[in-house]
C-alpha cells in the first residue's frame, strides 16, 4: 500500500512540474529600470514562441510575442527576439540592439518611462532565457 500511495504522489509531482514548465509569473513586477539585456543560452530544439511583457508604472502593459524556429541557434534567436522587439515596439521610445551575439538590449528612448521586463511564456525546447536589470 505505501509503494501504491508513492507512486501515486510522483505522478502527481510529476503532472504539477510538467504544467509549470516553460512558464514564468505574468504578475506586475516592482523592479523598473531604463535598461534590460535579454541573455539568450541554447538553441531551440523545436518551433514554439516566447511572450515578453513590457510593464509600466502608469501606462498600459505591451506584451511582445517571439517565434523561433527548429534549429535556431542562440545567436539567432537573440536576432529574432531583437527583430520583434523592434516590430513591435515603437522606434521613438525604445533601442533595441544584439550584444555579445546572443544578448539583446531594450532600452528607452526620451521620456518614455522606465519599464520592467517579465518573460510571460516560453515552450521553445532547451532555450533559456535570463533578464538582467541594467
Amino acid at each position: 500500500m505505501k509503494k501504491h500511495l508513492t507512486l501515486i504522489g510522483l505522478v502527481w509531482i510529476s503532472l504539477i512540474f510538467v504544467a509549470c514548465a516553460g512558464t514564468t509569473s505574468a504578475g506586475k513586477s516592482s523592479s523598473y529600470s531604463n535598461k534590460w539585456r535579454i541573455e539568450v543560452s541554447e538553441g531551440a530544439k523545436s518551433t514554439g514562441t516566447m511572450v515578453f511583457r513590457l510593464n509600466f508604472q502608469s501606462q498600459p502593459s505591451i506584451d511582445v510575442q517571439v517565434g523561433v524556429a527548429e534549429g535556431a541557434r542562440e545567436n539567432k534567436v537573440a536576432a529574432v527576439i531583437r527583430d520583434a522587439f523592434r516590430a513591435q515596439l515603437p522606434g521613438d521610445q525604445f533601442h533595441i540592439e544584439k550584444d555579445d551575439g546572443e544578448d539583446v538590449l531594450v532600452k528607452r528612448r526620451g521620456d518614455t518611462p522606465r519599464f520592467a521586463l517579465v518573460l510571460i511564456t516560453n515552450n521553445v525546447k532547451s532555450v533559456r532565457i535570463r533578464l538582467d536589470k541594467e
